[in-house]
């Protein structure tokens, strides 16, 4: 599978370290439009804007084929045990046939699309636009960047038929939670949610159970359907399973693409 070419503004730009990010101003008119009511022309402005960056979105990543989105902090280092464990995951992704779909940045994200490309697999990101910018990581066939976090997150979700997530902060559980309300709520179908990383997730898998399913804030079933193993091998089974036995995942021919539609 080809490489993606990269421009020589990009092999020349460094990526930001992720100790700099959020310490530039973030962009104004995306602060503004968080502030509460604004005038009817900022509005119907900022509305048009997330419209065609939703529809943008769709249209990078309609042909993707069978995705699995791999969540995990921009913040381990090629070195680290979670980054070696995330690029084996990614390459055993690709060996089933997934496409492997991340945030696109570094560090964990970083790790599952380079294994899917050292297996010949197709490895596409969904990049976010920080205050101090976060550059596309190099073993990407396919991305886009996008302004908002809400926007990214629904195209880590739509076309995926699991969710893997390493260990990671904010950003990450941010993500394994709305899965995991999206699943709860029946607005997704019930997808696997693997959480890799026993002795990390531990505390919030204690917190589920010993708090919120004791305190019947959650079902029992709501915790129970988050999955949890130390294995590659076993997230990607579990992956693979569920698509192909719950799902009814097929690998046949990829949708086509329509000339009359730019596509």
């Amino acid at each position: 599978m080809s490489q993606t070419t990269r421009t020589e503004s990009d092999l020349e730009q460094p990526a930001a370290s992720t100790t700099d990010w959020g310490k530039a101003p973030p962009l104004p008119e995306i602060t503004q439009f968080l502030q509460g009511p604004q005038s009817r022309s900022f509005e119907l402005g900022r509305a048009i804007s997330i419209f065609f960056e939703i529809l943008r979105g769709f249209r990078k990543l309609h042909f993707l084929g069978p995705c699995v989105t791999v969540f995990g902090s921009a913040r381990f280092t090629e070195d680290h045990a979670f980054y070696v464990l995330a690029r084996e995951i990614g390459q055993r992704l690709a060996r089933a046939g997934f496409t492997v779909i991340t945030g696109g940045g570094p560090g964990i994200m970083e790790a599952a699309n380079r294994g899917a490309q050292e297996a010949g697999g197709y490895s596409v990101g969904c990049n976010i636009e920080l205050p101090v910018e976060q550059k596309p990581n190099p073993y990407l066939n396919r991305w886009v960047t996008f302004r908002h976090f809400y926007i990214r997150k629904l195209m880590l979700v739509k076309y995926s038929y699991a969710f893997i997530a390493m260990p990671g902060g904010f950003g990450t559980l941010d993500e394994i939670f709305e899965t995991a309300t999206l699943i709860q709520t029946h607005k997704i179908k019930d997808f696997p949610l693997v959480l890799v990383g026993k002795e990390y997730w531990q505390p919030l898998l204690d917190f589920l159970h010993g708090r919120l399913v004791e305190s019947k804030t959650i079902d029992p079933i709501d915790a129970d359907r988050i999955l949890v193993t130390d294995s590659a091998e076993e997230a990607v089974q579990l992956a693979r399973d569920a698509a192909v036995r719950q799902f009814g995942l097929t690998y046949g021919p990829k949708i086509k693409r329509r000339w009359f539609l730019w596509e």
